[in-house]
């Protein structure tokens, strides 16, 4: 069974702008429509993650 690859700078880049994008709608702009808006943008660099994850864990690097 193959392993799965290694993380690297895009998987951290991924992780920090999510923490960023947390920040932001929770600690500097505590409004409903922008952290309604900062879940979706998340779900978004969530799944660009998940299949990229998946495209190197199936295809290699």
């Amino acid at each position: 069974m193959v392993d799965p690859p290694a993380l690297d700078r895009w998987d951290a880049a991924a992780a920090a702008s999510i923490a960023v994008l947390l920040v932001v709608a929770y600690v500097l702009i505590p409004d409903p429509t922008v952290q309604y808006g900062t879940w979706l943008v998340i779900f978004c660099v969530w799944m660009a993650w998940f299949v990229s994850f998946g495209a190197r864990w199936l295809y290699g690097p």
